[in-house]
C-alpha cells in the first residue's frame, strides 16, 4: 500500500466541546450489522467528509443522526450533551437538517412556499402572512447567491437553482449542521463550483457540514476532515496537512483497503482490435425547435472496431450524448450514412438499433435505464423479450433466471435474489445489471455512455474491468465519460469532440489529461498551441 501524504490518523484536535460527537455507533438490523462501533466528532465551521463504498454505511449512519432511524447502540452528543430523537423533526429542533440527493421540493408552489412549508409566518388573524414570507425568503435566498423573486415557481429553476433553495430551506430552519448528501451529482462544473463556493460561506458564518459524496475531488478541494467508513466500520480519519487538501488516493486507500493505483490496473496485453464494426460518416443532426439549445451533430466521422474500446471525450454540450443517441436510432440523423459491418443501416429507432445487434447504457440510469418498481430480473430481460418468450408469448423463466444467475456470477453482480427490487441495489450493482441485460443479447456494438457515474470507487474499477472482458470477446464498444482518468484507464482508442465535431483522435497510449482538454475546449492539441503561440 502507498504512503498516504495526509495525516491518516484520528481527526485534527478539536474543540474542548464540538458541536456533534457521534460515540460507538452501532446498528443492527434482522441478520445483518450495517454498522458497527463508528465514532466521529464534527466542530461548528467546519466540514466533515463522510466517504465510502456503497453499502459502507454512510446512509445507516446519516439516517441516524437525521432521526430517521434509532441506533442499536452508541449516543449522539450535540454541545456535549446527549440527545436522542425520536424523528426527523427532533433532529430539526435541534439544528441538523439533512438534503437529500433527491430533491423534496414541490414543483407547483414557489421558491418562498417551499423554504416556508408547513411553518409559513402567520398574521393576527391566524392568517398567513404572504408579505413577510416573500421578504424573509428574499433574504435567506440572498445568502445562497440566488437573486430571483421569491415567487417563482420552483418548477421554473434548474436543478442547480433548486439545490440552492434547498440550502435557503435549511438556513430557514436556524440549522447549526447541514447534512449534504451527494449534492453534486447532478451539476455542472461550474454550478458545482457555485456550490462549493456557498458552502466556503456556510462555514465562514459558523456552518457545520457534513459532505457525502463520490466525486473524491471535490471533497478534498473542500473538505477540512474525513470520516472514511467500510463495510459498516470505521476505517480511518483524515486531515488537512499543512493548509494542503487531502490527496485523492489516501481517501481510495481507506476506502477500499487498497492502493489506488491497483485500481485502474489493465492487463499487460490487450488482444489486437479486429476489423471496422461500425463506421460513420458525416453524421448529422437537425436542431429541435423544442430544445433550441440542444447540441447538433455537425458532420461527424467515427470508426469503432471489432474488440475495441474507443473512448469519447468531451465536455458538456460537446455532442457526445447527441452522437449515441443518434447511433442507437433515439434521434433523427438529417445526413450522413452509418454501416455495421461494412453494410448501411439506418436504424429509426431504438427497437431498430437493439434487432441490428446495437446496445446502449444510458447516462441517466435512473430515468432511461431502470425500472425502479420492478425486480432485477425483469430489468435484465427487458431487452430480450422475445428470446424469453415462447410460441404463446408467454415467459419462459427458468432459463430467464438461469441466465440472470449466469450474469451475476460472471459480472460479481451482489443481490440477494432476482425478485429484489432494483432500486435496492448500489449505483454499481444497478449498472451491472444493465450491463448484463445487454451481455445477453450478445450485442455487436455497445455504446456506454458515462459508465460509472454515481458510482463508488471499488465498483468503479470492477466496471472498468468488465468493459475490458467484453472486448475481449468481440464486442466494439464506444465509452463516453466526463472523466479524463476513466477515459484513459479504460480506453484503447480515443476520439475528443467540440460543438458537434470530432476534434482529435490518438492511440490512449499517446494521451494525457492536458492534450484531451486542449482538444475537448479549443479544438487544438496541446503540441499545436505551443507550436502556434511560439
Amino acid at each position: 500500500m502507498t504512503s498516504s501524504t495526509a495525516a491518516v490518523s484520528e481527526p485534527a484536535a478539536p474543540p474542548a466541546v464540538p458541536l456533534l460527537e457521534m460515540r460507538g455507533i452501532t446498528k443492527h438490523f434482522t441478520g445483518v450489522t450495517a454498522l458497527q462501533d463508528v465514532s466521529l466528532t464534527l466542530a461548528a465551521g467546519e466540514v466533515l467528509g463522510l466517504m465510502g463504498e456503497n453499502g459502507a454505511g454512510k446512509s445507516t449512519l446519516l439516517k441516524i443522526l437525521s432521526g430517521v432511524q434509532p441506533p442499536s447502540a452508541g449516543e449522539i452528543r450535540l454541545d456535549g450533551q446527549p440527545v436522542s430523537f425520536q424523528g426527523p423533526q427532533d433532529a430539526m429542533r435541534a439544528g441538523i437538517v439533512t438534503i437529500y440527493q433527491e430533491l423534496s421540493l414541490i414543483p407547483t408552489l414557489s421558491v418562498a412556499e417551499n423554504i416556508f412549508i408547513g411553518r409559513a409566518p402567520l398574521g393576527r388573524l391566524g392568517l398567513v402572512d404572504w408579505g413577510r414570507m416573500r421578504r424573509e425568503a428574499r433574504e435567506i435566498i440572498a445568502r445562497v447567491g440566488l437573486a430571483m423573486d421569491p415567487q417563482t415557481p420552483v418548477s421554473a429553476l434548474s436543478v442547480a437553482e433548486q439545490q440552492m433553495v434547498e440550502i435557503a430551506r435549511a438556513l430557514s430552519l436556524s440549522s447549526r449542521l447541514i447534512i449534504m448528501d451527494e449534492p453534486t451529482s447532478a451539476l455542472s462544473e461550474t454550478e458545482v463550483t457555485r456550490l462549493l463556493a456557498i458552502m466556503d460561506r456556510l462555514r465562514l458564518d459558523g456552518v457545520a457540514i457534513m459532505f457525502v459524496t463520490h466525486r473524491l475531488d471535490e471533497a478534498s478541494e473542500i473538505c477540512d476532515r474525513m470520516t472514511v467508513l467500510r463495510d459498516g466500520r470505521l476505517a480511518g480519519h483524515l486531515s488537512r496537512e499543512g493548509g494542503r487538501a487531502i490527496p485523492p488516493p489516501s481517501i481510495v486507500e481507506r476506502m477500499v483497503g487498497r492502493a489506488a493505483s491497483d485500481l485502474y490496473a489493465r492487463p499487460a496485453e490487450r488482444a489486437t482490435a479486429g476489423e471496422v464494426r461500425l463506421s460513420v460518416r458525416g453524421l448529422r443532426t437537425l436542431r429541435d425547435p423544442e430544445a433550441p439549445h440542444a447540441i447538433v451533430l455537425d458532420g461527424v466521422d467515427l470508426d469503432l472496431r471489432a474488440g475495441e474500446i474507443l473512448g469519447v471525450a468531451g465536455l458538456v454540450g460537446s455532442g457526445r450524448t447527441e452522437m449515441a443517441r443518434a447511433i442507437f436510432g433515439a434521434d433523427r440523423i438529417a445526413g450522413g450514412t452509418i454501416t455495421l459491418d461494412g453494410r448501411p443501416i439506418a436504424p429509426a429507432s431504438p427497437a431498430d438499433a437493439i434487432a441490428l445487434g446495437i446496445g446502449l447504457v444510458p447516462e441517466d440510469r435512473k430515468h432511461e435505464a431502470i425500472f425502479p418498481a420492478l425486480g432485477i430480473l425483469p430489468n435484465f430481460s427487458v431487452a430480450s423479450l422475445r428470446a424469453y418468450s415462447n410460441a404463446l408469448g408467454l415467459m419462459a423463466q427458468s432459463r430467464e433466471r438461469r441466465d440472470l444467475l449466469e450474469h451475476k456470477s460472471l459480472l460479481n453482480i451482489r443481490m440477494t435474489s432476482a425478485e429484489q427490487p432494483i432500486s435496492s441495489l448500489s449505483g454499481g450493482n444497478q449498472q451491472k445489471v444493465i450491463l448484463a441485460r445487454w451481455l445477453a443479447r450478445d450485442p455487436k456494438v455497445l455504446i456506454v455512455d458515462e459508465p460509472t457515474r454515481g458510482v463508488d470507487v471499488g465498483a468503479k474499477a470492477e466496471v472498468h474491468q468488465i468493459l475490458v472482458q467484453l472486448a475481449a470477446r468481440g464486442i466494439a464498444i464506444l465509452v463516453i465519460s466526463s472523466e479524463l482518468p476513466e477515459i484513459l484507464a479504460v480506453s484503447d482508442r480515443i476520439v475528443t469532440m467540440r460543438q458537434g465535431r470530432i476534434t482529435g483522435e490518438m492511440p490512449a497510449g499517446e494521451a494525457s489529461e492536458e492534450r484531451l482538454m486542449a482538444l475537448m475546449a479549443i479544438g487544438s492539441s496541446t503540441d499545436s498551441v505551443q507550436e502556434t503561440t511560439a
